[in-house]
């Protein structure tokens, strides 16, 4: 695939980001890379202590840091622990060679968006970052329902407008509030609100929102209004 198509688009253009590649060689081709990419490397450092400092002064929208680092210094996934602690609205991509079941969710439990082999294409790689910042693909996890959840007596699947207006009125939202947020009328508040109470076999708001509370939901509203942000 030509440069031409895989530039940055304006949403990721100009985005700043910190390198930080235990070799050398794989440092000067990200750069490279990034640069291309549209991105504006503000550092670049072989060592992930130094890129803990740097991340905490500078406060960048990304992280690019590969997985193995010199003896003695912090592994990239580590780097990923420590970046989020001091700057938790930064994104981060963890580079490897390793593709075997431990590596990529020791990564993301860590706090990483995204993991990836350096053998994939240049392609890939812009691809990730384009959607870190500017999402359009959504991939289900294994095994996962989509979308939405069920509750445990096998209710209908909520969808995720269902789960987003439930989330908000949980939180104490009043359908006129709901509707100038989500930009819908009442009576389509009250159409949702009705399928969800249906669905979880509740009656009333109160209800629906000690269901919510139960089942986790106020937090994983709060995640899905910021993944669609």
């Amino acid at each position: 695939m030509g440069e031409a198509h895989w530039r940055m688009t304006e949403s990721t253009a100009d985005r700043t980001v910190i390198l930080v590649e235990g070799r050398t060689f794989w440092l000067s081709t990200l750069e490279q890379t990034a640069w291309r990419l549209g991105l504006r490397v503000v550092a670049r450092t072989t060592s992930s202590g130094r890129a803990a400092e740097l991340i905490e002064q500078i406060r960048p929208d990304l992280l690019i840091t590969g997985e193995e680092m010199p003896e003695g210094e912090p592994d990239g996934v580590a780097l990923v622990g420590l970046a989020r602690a001091s700057a938790p609205s930064i994104k981060s991509i963890v580079l490897s060679s390793r593709s075997d079941d431990a590596h990529a969710p020791r990564a993301f439990a860590a706090g990483a968006d995204a993991y990836m082999l350096r053998r994939g294409r240049r392609e890939d790689f812009a691809t990730a970052i384009r959607q870190l910042f500017a999402p359009t693909l959504f991939f289900a996890a294994p095994g996962a329902a989509l979308p939405g959840i069920t509750n445990g007596a096998g209710a209908a699947v909520l969808t995720p407008r269902e789960l987003e207006i439930l989330q908000l009125a949980a939180e104490g939202h009043s359908n006129a509030e709901l509707a100038q947020r989500l930009w819908v009328t009442e009576q389509t508040v009250k159409f949702h609100l009705s399928n969800v109470y249906r669905k979880i076999s509740v009656s009333n708001r109160t209800e629906a929102s000690r269901w919510a509370q139960q089942h986790g939901l106020l937090d994983r509203g709060q995640l899905m209004r910021e993944a669609v942000a």
